[in-house]
């Protein structure tokens, strides 16, 4: 039997792997290195979201499948015919994709598992930090960050807000690239005014409730 710290050096190892393999594969989409891959992405993408915004969740769904089964069974009659009058026999045309192994492995299930309770602990931690009030300054951040989010919700439901970050996500880092020096200029330059403000907030509490670094 392995050593269990081996096993946790290969699983972590794993997870990096996992994690770096599906950040360049995001990476790769919306900075548009595959055109094609990225307009269908950014396309579907955004015809769901558009269709979760006029019709119900169970509707899309359903005319999704329905889509799907037009298309295979559409094809599926077709290349019967076609073999029918060509006397062909190449078998069902789908024979590879159903012959492919889709079964979730145990390994796999473990390591997502394992993955997503880093990130869960992590976010609880934040949580608690945040709520809490272990750092008067943070915590001050994001009441102003949700202050902010009512207007934002005031104006705009869930859905619209998934479009415009949908849309967001895909042209962003693409116009940030062609442009990453201007862009980098003002971002430090609004970071620089943002640190001098909290700086001069922070002057101004009181000694017991200023920011102290956890040790």
């Amino acid at each position: 039997m392995a050593d269990p710290a081996t096993q946790s050096a290969q699983i972590s190892s794993s997870l990096n792997a996992s994690t770096k393999e599906s950040t360049y594969c995001v990476m790769e989409l919306v900075y548009w290195r595959d055109p094609k891959k990225s307009a269908v992405a950014f396309g579907m993408s955004l015809l769901v979201l558009l269709s979760l915004a006029t019709f119900s969740v169970i509707s899309v769904v359903s005319y999704l499948l329905l889509a799907l089964l037009c298309v295979t069974i559409t094809f599926r009659i077709y290349k019967s015919v076609l073999q029918a009058v060509q006397k062909s026999e190449d078998g069902h045309p789908f024979k590879a994709l159903m012959e492919k192994d889709l079964t979730v492995k145990s390994e796999n299930f473990r390591q997502f598992v394992d993955m997503s309770l880093t990130y869960l602990n992590h976010a609880i931690k934040q949580a608690r930090h945040l709520l809490l009030v272990e750092d008067l300054v943070d915590s001050l951040k994001l009441a102003g960050f949700m202050w902010l989010m009512t207007y934002v919700g005031a104006v705009f439901n869930g859905i619209t807000i998934l479009i415009l970050a949908d849309v967001i996500f895909f042209s962003t880092p693409l116009v940030y690239e062609k442009n990453k020096t201007q862009i980098d200029k003002y971002i430090d330059l609004v970071r620089t005014r943002v640190e001098v403000t909290l700086a001069k907030l922070q002057d101004k509490l009181p000694g017991a409730v200023k920011r102290t670094k956890a040790e």
